[in-house]
């Protein structure tokens, strides 16, 4: 028994240098996360644009097709960046560099509002799509655009 809880405590001292490495230093992970958060603000301001503006007119339905699939796109993006943001937050113990990591998120209402938008364009050129597919369609693609986003 008392071997057992001797080798139980070098296991857990050997391991801690492992759990360390993968903790950042809080002005790096800030870094790191603002480089995703950049990214969020230049894809909102995009959608900003879409918003504010009347819906486009194609000549075709695969026209409009094209611009929607860019869109959709750009939403997956989003969430890629707005997740590896937090990922790099995680990376700290700094509850700062957390909480500017979470404040975006408000953005994903923005993307469902859109989405709504898109709807409404949608009609207007004779198409139509399922918000529900959609969604699921952006949690699909999330993960592999994270992992292709993400800092070396």
């Amino acid at each position: 028994m008392r071997i057992a809880l001797v080798l139980l405590v070098l296991a857990t001292i050997m391991a801690a240098p492992a759990w360390a490495r993968d903790e950042r230093p809080p002005d790096e992970a800030r870094a790191r996360m603002e480089v995703h958060l950049k990214e969020v603000n230049r894809l909102a301001q995009h959608f900003d644009g879409v918003m504010g503006s009347d819906c486009p007119r194609f000549g075709s339905r695969p026209e409009w097709t094209t611009y929607f699939d860019g869109e959709i796109e750009r939403v997956v993006l989003l969430v890629a960046h707005l997740e590896q943001a937090w990922y790099e937050a995680t990376r700290t113990g700094d509850d700062d560099v957390r909480r500017a990591a979470k404040a975006p998120r408000k953005r994903l209402d923005q993307a469902r509002a859109l989405l709504d938008k898109l709807q409404g364009c949608a009609e207007d050129n004779g198409a139509s799509f399922s918000s529900m597919g959609v969604w699921r369609r952006i949690e699909r693609e999330v993960p592999q655009r994270q992992s292709e986003i993400a800092l070396p």
